[in-house]
């Protein structure tokens, strides 16, 4: 593995578990106790309710593009010039909670709001996977086709 150098998260006691879910293969969310809705970024508190009955889930890791931008050649960190153009992208996952990411697997100017998306891991180095996410292919037995 090459050396990784674009910024890295910092895992902390709250956000641990999201990351070690990823290192997995297995994406987790917090999802709250008491009003049920499924939540990210991970926080001691549901921003729902208050409560601190947040407990790890398992997720599809499937959703679709809530919105996005593309990020042009020429803009941004010098350390992501090689990457534009670039989409970052704000999912909402099939659970309701959104998730801050890239698209990856496909030509910026094809990415729509709307469009269906399931999560990729990038493992960026032995200790960090990156959540990423890429179109959902529709299957050629599927009934919509």
């Amino acid at each position: 593995m090459t050396d990784y150098l674009k910024p890295l998260p910092k895992s902390d006691p709250v956000t641990a578990p999201f990351w070690e879910s990823l290192h997995r293969g297995k994406v987790q969310v917090q999802c709250c106790g008491d009003c049920k809705i499924f939540v990210f970024y991970p926080r001691a508190l549901c921003p729902a309710c208050g409560s601190r009955k947040l407990a790890w889930t398992p997720v599809s890791g499937k959703g679709h593009i809530y919105s996005l931008t593309i990020v042009a050649p020429g803009r941004g960190p010098d350390i992501f010039k090689n990457d534009s153009p670039y989409v970052v992208t704000l999912v909402e996952l099939d659970e309701g909670c959104r998730m801050m990411s890239n698209i990856v697997d496909v030509d910026a100017e094809d990415v729509k709001i709307g469009m269906a998306v399931e999560i990729v891991y990038d493992c960026v180095t032995e200790d960090v996977t990156l959540p990423k996410f890429r179109p959902v292919i529709p299957s050629k037995t599927s009934p919509h086709l």
